[in-house]
């Protein structure tokens, strides 16, 4: 901002999001929205993208190539979806070659790609989290986890996709977990080291920050839906839909105590590392008897609670997104519309484990491809074109999202847009906003 307290922003600036999940639509989406009218790219996006972004001619996944295609086609602002790609680095690489980017450096971003990183800086700094061991070798850990008994949560050391933590009920659970991660690595070098922790008891509620070097602004809080079927049923999920605000929770004045108590001495516990953290941070929460603690640290917007939260912001995303890269959000009041949000996603046959794709999708008329806030919205993800059909081509396949006064209104609205939508083998669950208290 200048020094009157405006943007010093580009007409039309020009932005690269990198990803292309639900989370990059409803970013896309949001952005569009912008008075500032910017002109959108993707990387590699997919097929609801298409209408609001062009396709940056790049590969998604080389930090390098990235940042130079940006810093060669101009882009104004580089923003980044996903936790891979901040694990990778990308935010240095822009930054090296002179191009604004969203998003945590590498070292900040430790906080997702190492749970030991985030849970030795957490007892450091002293925030509420699970006491835990950390372990490299696999017969220590299965000496720790008969020691410790059960119920014991056992966790990948690194991003293993969403399904590197196992709540394990028994002991002999938590062993074949151990045994799976370390032994036989499903998910390669991410499991070569592990977390164990106590499993902590209460409900579960996500409360994400725009963070700049200063200053901490608080979303509205929400809570995600994991299991695959009705009454919190299956197997974990990335997430099968979201709501917020969790009414319960600002009542409580959650968010400012988390603010107090978690991001804070967080962020001052990097700075002492030399680490500024800028961005978005997301607090997976349990909140216990106890309190608010921490489960994990996330380094980005929450999937799918980014398709809840973003219709719920007043203020240009935008503008957001440029304060906190110019460390400025103390002087952007950041507003959010009353009432509430709520999304529902649409899995393939077969997800989690191995979904089944390239099934036709139909979807409602004017609602997959349109910029515009009225209702209703769809929010793509595993989608593709192919001979110019819209057809799935990931598990979690796409969102349907609605806003109303009421939490009931608004799950009316995204459940009536479902309803429309249809592919083979098409699941979700219907009970998405049932828990609602903390």
């Amino acid at each position: 901002m200048t020094a009157e307290g405006t943007l010093s922003m580009p007409t039309a600036p020009r932005v690269l999001i990198v990803g292309g999940g639900g989370r990059e639509h409803a970013i896309a989406w949001k952005l569009a929205q912008s008075p500032h009218r910017p002109r959108l790219w993707m990387a590699p996006g997919n097929a609801g993208m298409a209408a609001l972004c062009e396709r940056a001619e790049v590969t998604a996944d080389d930090p390098g190539a990235l940042a130079r295609w940006a810093a060669t086609e101009g882009m104004d602002l580089v923003v980044v979806g996903p936790e891979q790609p901040l694990a990778d680095g990308l935010v240095d690489a822009c930054l090296a070659a002179g191009v604004r980017a969203f998003g945590p450096t590498q070292a900040a971003a430790q906080l997702e790609t190492s749970k030991a990183f985030a849970k030795y800086l957490m007892q450091h700094a002293g925030v509420p989290t699970a006491p835990f061991e950390v372990h490299e070798d696999a017969e220590a850990a299965l000496d720790a986890v008969r020691r410790l008994g059960a119920p014991i949560v056992v966790k990948a050391d690194g991003l293993a996709a969403g399904k590197g933590v196992i709540v394990a009920e028994t002991v002999e659970e938590a062993e074949a977990a151990v045994r799976r991660l370390m032994v036989e690595r499903r998910f390669g070098d991410a499991g070569a080291r592990v977390v164990l922790e106590r499993k902590l008891q209460g409900t579960e509620l996500s409360q994400m920050f725009f963070v700049d070097a200063e200053t901490v602004v608080a979303m509205p809080p929400a809570r995600d839906h994991k299991r695959l079927l009705d009454g919190d049923r299956g197997p974990n999920t990335g997430g099968m839909g979201a709501f917020a605000p969790v009414e319960a929770a600002v009542e409580a004045g959650i968010p400012a105590q988390v603010e107090a108590t978690i991001v804070r001495p967080t962020l001052r516990a990097l700075r002492e590392e030399g680490i500024i953290y800028r961005g978005v941070l997301y607090a997976g929460l349990m909140i216990t008897a106890d309190g608010p603690q921490v489960i994990e640290f996330n380094v980005r917007f929450g999937d799918p609670e980014t398709q809840a939260i973003l219709p719920l912001l007043r203020t240009d995303l935008l503008e957001v997104m440029w304060a906190v890269t110019d460390d400025q959000l103390a002087h952007l009041p950041v507003a959010w519309h009353s009432g509430a949000a709520a999304c529902v996603v649409a899995a393939a046959e077969g997800y989690p484990d191995k979904p089944r794709t390239g099934h036709p999708i139909e979807v409602p008329g004017g609602t997959a491809d349109s910029a515009a806030a009225s209702e209703p919205i769809i929010f793509h993800a595993g989608t593709a074109l192919r001979d110019g059909r819209l057809v799935t081509a990931g598990g979690r396949v796409l969102a349907t999202a609605g806003t109303g006064d009421t939490l009931a209104q608004a799950l009316s609205v995204a459940y009536e847009t479902m309803r429309k939508v249809h592919f083979e083998g098409m699941h979700y669950r219907t009970d998405i906003g049932s828990t609602t208290g903390l």
